[in-house]
């Protein structure tokens, strides 16, 4: 219903348990609601006062104790999850008041010395992970791989969750083809897709594009110039149809890209040249 990137509203909302409100978040990045005895879910913010990240060496979530006593109650209480072995909600603010959800993380690490939990996604590990001796080294093997897989799919979500919230923002919620200003109808088109080695997360590199639009834009049906001029393919131009061909879409031929407010966030020319050159030939 709400997908997995929630509003900060929505979260303190919560859900109700024995009569009583339960809110998701706080303030706090480690929470525990009054009527639980632990924390409930851990949160990254935008722009936070810790530096929460993947390590890229293992996949890990590196998460930050609150403050630097590790006997701090929260400290405390994420420590006895992680004795518990018992599931938290994640939440990766993506911009201000809007957050990933990924549900179930477990801590599977706590190094006082570092003041960090570790942190691994939807994946408790079991004792055999640690030692090889209670059971087969296949086992153990496949544990490892189904972890790294799990954590790669995270970690990719996490980035286009986060790049299509900055492109939306950027963009004021709107199609830059046609001002469609509904959110859910929306997407953040790659100028230079993603699977390209040239491509980019950030916001120079997309596009805010409806649903139509972006697919036509994929589909080199239409185009945009380095200067930010809208074009439509030739073939195109020459059919007959319905309304959606004549207005939808012939219709911005030679019509300017509604750009975003801030001129560091205008589509990078040298990727639409890339990607321009591309339409040209087809």
């Amino acid at each position: 219903m709400h997908g997995d990137v929630l509003a900060r509203d929505l979260l303190l909302q919560g859900f109700e348990f024995q009569g009583q409100r339960v809110p998701l978040v706080a303030p706090n990045g480690i929470f525990k609601p009054k009527i639980l005895r632990l924390p409930l879910s851990i949160t990254t913010t935008v722009k936070g006062p810790y530096d929460d990240n993947y390590l890229e060496k293992d996949g890990f979530l590196q998460y930050r104790y609150r403050g630097d006593n590790p006997n701090h109650v929260d400290n405390v209480g994420l420590r006895k999850v992680f004795e518990l072995n018992l599931p938290l909600i994640y939440l990766h603010g993506l911009q201000p008041g809007r957050y990933l959800a990924v549900y179930p993380v477990y801590i599977v690490g706590d190094d006082p010395g570092t003041l960090t939990f570790t942190v691994s996604v939807d994946d408790p590990l079991p004792t055999y992970a640690y030692s090889e001796s209670n059971i087969s080294r296949q086992t153990a093997e496949m544990s490892d791989a189904r972890h790294a897989y799990i954590t790669a799919t995270v970690k990719v979500r996490l980035q286009q969750r986060s790049f299509r919230e900055k492109v939306l923002d950027a963009y004021r919620s709107q199609c830059a083809f046609c001002r469609l200003k509904h959110r859910v109808l929306l997407d953040a088109a790659h100028i230079v897709p993603d699977s390209a080695p040239e491509s980019k997360m950030t916001i120079d590199n997309g596009i805010a594009l409806c649903k139509l639009h972006h697919a036509a834009y994929d589909s080199f049906i239409l185009g945009v110039t380095p200067d930010y001029v809208i074009q439509v393919r030739a073939d195109v131009l020459e059919e007959e149809d319905g309304p959606v061909l004549q207005h939808g879409l012939k219709g911005l031929h030679n019509t300017k890209l509604i750009l975003p407010s801030l001129k560091n966030h205008y589509p990078s020319r040298e990727a639409l040249e890339w990607r321009y050159s591309r339409f040209i030939r087809v």
